[in-house]
């Protein structure tokens, strides 16, 4: 979408019917531009209504990304952070991974994803405002052999900032996902340059459902859950940025001096398949069976198997029905 379709957008955030004729006005564009930016809009997968008579709307209206309201919600922790809000980008993980100069605590938070990623090269479907995706660049002094577990640890953050909405049901599916009692909510892609000594730098994407839309549903192969869906009351998504943030900092502070090991009692707390019958399905495309019994203090998942407790360090958990 062009910048001016984005300032439409912005016009409709509010939810309420706008006329063609006052959105070009407001613009100084004709009626047509309008219908064709809108339209645009419409092609990249915006929900918007059209009724002859009344004009346009954006179904369900749109909280903008807002840098003034973010930083507010940080508070003494907003120094530690480089934020950056783009309308629209492919993926954000791979326009930080471009970027290797940038300072550690930067943030990217994209409105709407064209070609977001998750685990194992899956799309990451999201629409705007019905989902919150953002990536964060940070840098550390060991090499990548140091950083077995981090997106466990990622995941310990997570359901830190989630107990503060009262979120309930949610916990973790080894290796990074986030899961509600129907469904994925979210998921965790951490990507990695540098050698084994160090320093490296790592590019942790997040991705939540905030809300999930029928078009979107239909999309995702899987079962999928959305934070509207177990929250009392949703946060909004500035606010839901700042807490991840705000426990990604302290998170990342601890497993930077300890690793993973500091944190695998808490991640264990949120184990959503913690002793139950799994299978894990590796690779090549074997399975392995067992009772999932937790996580080592590196991460690998451990299953109880008729060979004995063996770790891994790989594969795709699913439930034994």
């Amino acid at each position: 979408m062009n910048p001016r379709a984005w300032q439409l957008l912005h016009l409709l955030s509010d939810g309420d019917f706008h006329s063609g004729e006052d959105l070009a006005r407001e613009l100084g564009v004709s009626r047509a531009t309008v219908f064709n930016d809108l339209t645009s809009a419409s092609e990249s997968g915006v929900q918007l209504q059209r009724i002859r008579g009344r004009g346009y709307r954006l179904h369900g209206g749109w909280q903008p990304y807002d840098r003034k309201e973010i930083e507010r919600f940080l508070g003494s922790a907003a120094p530690r952070f480089a934020l950056e809000i783009a309308h629209q980008i492919a993926s954000s993980n791979t326009e930080l991974l471009r970027r290797p100069e940038l300072i550690s605590g930067t943030v990217l938070a994209v409105e709407l994803q064209t070609a977001g990623r998750g685990r194992l090269g899956r799309p990451w479907h999201s629409g705007l405002n019905n989902a919150l995706t953002f990536s964060l660049l940070w840098r550390f002094d060991c090499g990548l052999n140091a950083l077995s577990g981090l997106s466990l640890a990622v995941g310990v953050a997570v359901m830190r900032a989630l107990k503060r909405f009262d979120a309930k049901g949610a916990g973790l599916k080894w290796p990074n996902d986030i899961v509600a009692p129907h469904g994925k909510l979210g998921g965790v892609l951490i990507e990695a340059q540098g050698d084994m000594y160090g320093p490296s730098i790592v590019v942790i994407g997040i991705g939540f459902n905030c809300s999930l839309p029928a078009r979107i549903d239909e999309l995702i192969n899987q079962p999928a859950a959305a934070l509207d869906q177990i929250c009392a009351k949703s946060p909004g998504r500035n606010e839901l940025l700042a807490a991840l943030l705000c426990e990604l900092a302290l998170v990342l502070d601890e497993f930077s001096r300890n690793g993973f090991a500091a944190l695998k009692e808490q991640w264990e707390e949120h184990h959503a398949h913690r002793d139950a019958q799994v299978f894990l399905q590796m690779p090549d495309g074997t399975q392995v069976s067992g009772i999932a019994r937790g996580v080592s203090d590196s991460g690998e998942l451990r299953l109880e198997t008729e060979q004995g407790t063996r770790q891994y360090h790989v594969g795709e958990v699913g439930l034994r029905s």
